[in-house]
């Protein structure tokens, strides 16, 4: 591979308000002081959008819906407000289209999926978190606890009618219908689904018990359209995890353990695991004898089987997995103990599992990956945090 270009280092950084999307060829980073924009392929910068006032990003959608993306805005210092604003930004401009005051409450624990775009919409988890016997919980409850408006206009269109005794904790928007996790009793997670026309309850399913309470919940939404959720397993220590698939009525599909026959599911650290085309795709890690083995599983989503599995050569670990358009792209890393260490880039058949394509870059750049993007022939690198480049982009030399 070859470095086409670096996003200058970041300054030092704060663990919230962290992003990035690809809209065309506009490559969009965030994080807690501003949005900037990058043209793809050339690495000039489009634009920037710093929050006013002395308001900072505390969360943001996690997908784009067009061109739009949600953030949460506000003052979390001392006598601020909290995150007392959503706005929606056009990431092909940097112009804020519109805004909407939220409920924040005096404790902002858990900013994750508190927003979502899809669909038309934009949909809010109203009110953070506080602390409730012990519990960290949404601090507005029932009718107001999830409120959904015009994507582009910021119309009001609805309050979602949340069942008595839950409590949204995170939220998706997909095409079909708006997803929540919600927290019931204190003790007890269900997956809901609402009405995208009018937020009125289709369906919920139980996800199992909340670990320990003032914890967070480990549930992340990975798909809305198929409806995979990720229970456990997110947390190095936590409890054994699985990916639970559900259809668009909320009949269970299936069941895939994080830790079975095809090793242990790496998803604790981002960026490694896909959901494409009715098929999941982990980044998994198994012992053979002395040695750790790192692969590439693919599992059918209707049925919950695996299809197939791809290990990689001895001493490769994982960074970064993306699925699209047929193929799976994984970043690993050579695991020699030299300073010439290499990261490589597998292409695989998302078929199959048969490897496509494979490039090497001998000069990687310090820090976590966070995601993986694809732009036409190029192989963006994201990484979140201070003192690292957060765009690192490639094509084939």
């Amino acid at each position: 591979m070859r470095v086409v270009w670096d996003a200058p280092v970041d300054d030092k950084a704060r663990d919230h308000g962290n992003g990035a999307w690809l809209v065309d060829d506009t490559l969009v980073r965030s994080r807690y002081d501003a949005v900037t924009a990058f043209d793809a392929r050339s690495g000039d910068r489009r634009w920037e959008y710093a929050p006013p006032g002395q308001d900072h990003v505390c969360a943001v959608s996690r997908r784009t819906a067009g061109s739009v993306v949600l953030l949460a805005r506000g003052d979390r210092g001392p006598g601020g407000q909290g995150c007392a604003t959503v706005a929606a930004l056009d990431l092909t401009t940097g112009r804020e289209l519109w805004h909407v005051r939220r409920a924040p409450a005096d404790l902002t624990e858990s900013l994750t999926d508190m927003v979502a775009a899809g669909g038309g919409l934009a949909v809010l988890r109203d009110g953070d978190d506080r602390w409730v016997l012990k519990t960290v919980r949404p601090a507005v409850q029932g009718s107001e606890a999830l409120r959904a408006f015009d994507l582009l206009t910021g119309a009001p269109r609805w309050k979602a009618a949340v069942p008595a005794g839950c409590v949204p904790e995170r939220v998706a928007a997909g095409e079909r219908q708006v997803l929540a996790v919600l927290t019931c009793g204190r003790t007890e997670l269900r997956l809901a689904a609402f009405d995208k026309a009018d937020g009125k309850a289709r369906w919920s399913a139980p996800l199992g018990g909340r670990p320990t309470p003032g914890t967070d919940a480990e549930v992340t939404l990975l798909s809305t359209d198929p409806v995979v959720v990720q229970v456990g397993g997110t947390v190095q220590g936590g409890r054994p995890g699985a990916y639970l698939a559900f259809d668009e009525d909320g009949t269970s599909l299936s069941r895939i353990e994080s830790t079975a026959g095809h090793g242990t599911s790496q998803s604790r650290r981002p960026g490694v695991v896909a959901v494409a085309d009715g098929r999941l795709y982990i980044a998994a890690e198994t012992k053979r004898g002395k040695e750790y083995v790192n692969r590439v599983v693919a599992f059918d989503l209707l049925e919950g089987t695996e299809v197939w599995r791809r290990d990689l050569a001895s001493g490769r670990g994982f960074l970064a997995l993306e699925a699209a358009g047929g193929r799976v792209t994984a970043l690993v890393r050579m695991l020699a103990r030299r300073r010439d260490d290499t990261d490589e880039l597998l292409v695989l058949d998302a078929a199959t599992g048969n490897e496509q394509d494979t490039g090497t870059d001998t000069d990687h750049k310090a820090g976590e990956l966070a995601d993986l993007l694809i732009h036409e022939d190029l192989v963006v690198v994201v990484r979140w945090g201070g003192g690292v480049r957060p765009f690192s982009v490639y094509e084939p030399a």
